[in-house]
């Protein structure tokens, strides 16, 4: 079963949970206090569960979304997102080779369909595709990709598309600002919050970065009028 399709909104701060980077705390802890703190989607990745594992993960964390009115998105897997009446489901670049988006949709009907892309050739195919938003990256290094793209590129993929963007990979209140500098609208992050020391402050702060920056360029937009 998938839910209503909800719709991406602008500034959300996007949690990709993993419980490899949670420093020995359950992933279901984490994702209850970023919900409550003010994370807009959450993503259930985790690479090295079985199916069953997967599933009874799926179902407490597709729980946690719905009471806080949050995106629920399953990485990887189409089937398993409509078993787990996820909101939408993420596929990366290996993902769309077993999993063609004209299948997907069969699948998943109308919910929200994510893909990452990592150089602009692939983000423009995916402009012109049957998806719903794009992710772009890894900008900066980070330990779930043995490489990262760099931010060359962040201004023109933010712009190239009517799409919600989704920047990923590396990123943390240390650079947060230069992709908004850039342009950035949506952020997803892993270790940021997952392996954070304190993630209620964490996604309060990533988020309030990016509410702030939206309010300085509304003001800056203001002024010129």
């Amino acid at each position: 079963m998938i839910y209503m399709k909800r719709r991406i909104k602008d500034r959300s701060l996007y949690l990709v949970a993993s419980e490899e980077y949670a420093k020995g705390r359950s992933i279901l802890d984490v994702a209850r206090e970023a919900a409550l703190s003010g994370v807009d989607i959450i993503q259930m990745r985790e690479k090295g569960k079985g199916r069953e594992e997967l599933v009874s993960l799926g179902k407490e964390l597709a729980s946690i979304c719905r009471e806080k009115d949050i995106i629920f998105i399953v990485n990887d897997d189409p089937y398993l997102a409509k078993d787990l009446g996820a909101d939408g489901v993420h596929l990366g670049q290996e993902d769309l080779r077993r999993f063609p988006l004209s299948r997907v949709r069969e699948v998943v009907g109308d919910a929200i369909v994510g893909v990452s892309t990592h150089s602009i050739r692939q983000f423009k195919d995916a402009a012109s595709s049957d998806v719903d938003y794009i992710a772009f990256g890894p900008v900066f290094e980070t330990k779930t990709k043995d490489y990262s793209i760099g931010t060359t590129d962040v201004e023109e993929a933010s712009s190239m598309s009517d799409k919600p963007v989704v920047f990923i990979g590396g990123i943390d209140e240390s650079n947060i600002d230069d992709l908004l500098d850039k342009g950035a609208r949506n952020i997803a992050v892993i270790r940021a919050i997952v392996a954070s020391g304190d993630v209620s402050s964490s996604v309060k702060r990533l988020k309030d970065r990016m509410l702030r920056y939206a309010a300085d360029t509304r003001d800056e937009c203001d002024d010129r009028w």
